[in-house]
């Protein structure tokens, strides 16, 4: 059986296609596309018609893979942009009436299960528990978990994108910014600071997306292991971490442009992304950081199968 999953996030759009072969799957085809949907309305509860327009490009681009592999079945997703805006419906009958792709809309629980389903596939978790956080456009969840159970979950209305139309960011971004970013998430974020005290973990796994782009510079910059298809965990060294998380925070938009490593699409929103990412590992004294370069897809393609 082909099946193709499509991930319609906030920032991108995501499509990854497999062969399916009893309980196992072969990666026939995976690709990306920027859509960028919250451009300049993301707290306003709509996309924009630029925006949108792109997300349907994206999506007739994904039409042609669909029919170039010869997929059997669909599985369509969509989060924080769609979901919260007024005309999110529209989006999701124009996809229908142009490409027949049936788009699901989920709600944040939903969409925390599937990254951890996804996550547990990659990072093989253990009996101990370990917080697992994916960074959105729109909105980041927070996930405490182990291999066997989900403890606790939200998503937060936390996305780069979100946030980064909400605060005033200088070129580079001043410490006063940090500091007002800081307190902001100290008080968004209170629901994970009580269930981390009922669910201590000093191990985090980031979830695909800023974090892939984290792997990528290290390598870029200070000669880490790369990125590469087969591999799907990664093991950060946080001093490495660090060293990078600092020459982000530090840099003019052109000087990140420079910066081995890091993808043009990530260019404007990796400063908010890496700030997010610090404030975890500060506030909860995280020792242990992980890379999973699956999340919400995988996830969405772990359930299917073991639900055959």
């Amino acid at each position: 059986m082909i099946l193709a999953i499509i991930d319609c996030g906030t920032n991108t759009f995501n499509l990854l296609i497999v062969k399916i072969n009893g309980l196992q799957y072969t990666k026939v085809f995976n690709t990306r596309v920027a859509v960028k949907l919250g451009e300049g309305t993301i707290n306003q509860g709509y996309i924009a018609s630029l925006p949108f327009n792109r997300g349907i490009a994206a999506l007739a681009q994904f039409k042609t893979h669909l029919i170039n592999y010869n997929v059997q079945k669909t599985l369509a997703y969509a989060t924080s942009a769609i979901r919260d805006a007024k005309n999110g419906e529209e989006f999701v009958t124009t996809a229908k009436h142009n490409f027949n792709i049936d788009i699901n809309i989920i709600d944040g629980n939903r969409e925390a299960e599937l990254i951890y389903l996804g996550n547990k596939e990659a990072s093989k978790l253990n009996s101990s528990t370990a917080l697992i956080m994916d960074i959105g456009g729109g909105s980041t969840e927070f996930i405490l978990a182990n291999g066997q159970q989900i403890f606790w979950k939200q998503s937060f209305l936390l996305g780069a994108a979100r946030l980064l139309d909400m605060f005033t960011i200088s070129n580079p971004i001043t410490q006063p910014e940090i500091n007002t970013l800081n307190l902001y998430l100290t008080q968004q974020l209170q629901p994970l600071f009580k269930a981390i005290t009922l669910f201590p973990t000093t191990q985090l796994i980031g979830s695909s997306g800023a974090f892939d782009s984290i792997i990528e510079m290290i390598h870029g910059e200070l000669n880490g292991e790369e990125l590469v298809k087969e591999k799907i965990c990664y093991t950060i060294n946080i001093l490495d971490y660090n060293t990078v998380a600092q020459l982000v925070i530090k840099s003019t938009l052109s000087q990140r442009k420079n910066i081995k490593g890091l993808i043009p699409m990530r260019f404007d929103m990796i400063v908010i992304s890496t700030l997010l990412i610090n404030f975890i590992l500060k506030s909860f004294s995280i020792n242990s950081l992980l890379v999973s370069t699956y999340s919400l897809k995988e996830g969405a393609l772990v359930e299917f199968i073991n639900n055959k």
